[in-house]
């Protein structure tokens, strides 16, 4: 985390921190993360179905996400989450660390980004610092600023919500 705090540095980019127990579920966060400014997320780490493409899909943490109609969005066949040694490999995290920021572990760009259209328009948005004990808080710019350092294009998509309750 050291030196993802020390890349945000390097380029100029502003955070609000707040630390917390660790957390693995969005329950958990609205339960455990105290209140910070922006848009809480949920980051979805995907391969396709013959494994060859990675991607994370950053979304609101409301948006139930209908996997079968991301691939529509996203041109991945049959998108699935990724294993816990996928993870690792790719962005160097662990299940529940799952961030944006975690592409500063991928300077191959093997993973690629796609962020939901609503979620960009929002002021901020939260981030784990590659672990699950702390959110950041990142500015707009300073999400664009980040995603230029680490050389990795994005997608704005827009995320076919998953169909919720019965009826």
């Amino acid at each position: 985390m050291a030196d993802l705090l020390e890349f945000l540095a390097m380029h100029d980019i502003w955070c609000d921190r707040v630390e917390h127990p660790p957390v693995f579920t969005i329950d958990e966060v609205e339960r455990l993360v105290p209140p910070l400014a922006g848009a809480a997320t949920k980051n979805l780490f995907l391969r396709d179905k013959k494994g060859t493409r990675q991607a994370l899909v950053v979304v609101a943490a409301s948006k139930p996400v209908d996997l079968r109609a991301l691939a529509a969005s996203t041109g991945f066949e049959r998108p699935s989450f990724g294993s816990a040694d996928r993870l690792k490999r790719c962005l160097g995290i662990e299940p529940g660390s799952v961030s944006l920021l975690a592409l500063v572990n991928d300077p191959g760009h093997a993973v690629e980004v796609f962020i939901d259209r609503d979620l960009w328009a929002a002021d901020a948005m939260h981030c784990h610092p590659l672990v699950n004990t702390a959110t950041l808080s990142v500015r707009h710019d300073d999400v664009e600023r980040f995603l230029t350092a680490t050389g990795h294009a994005h997608r704005l998509v827009d995320v076919p919500a998953a169909a919720t309750g019965g009826g």
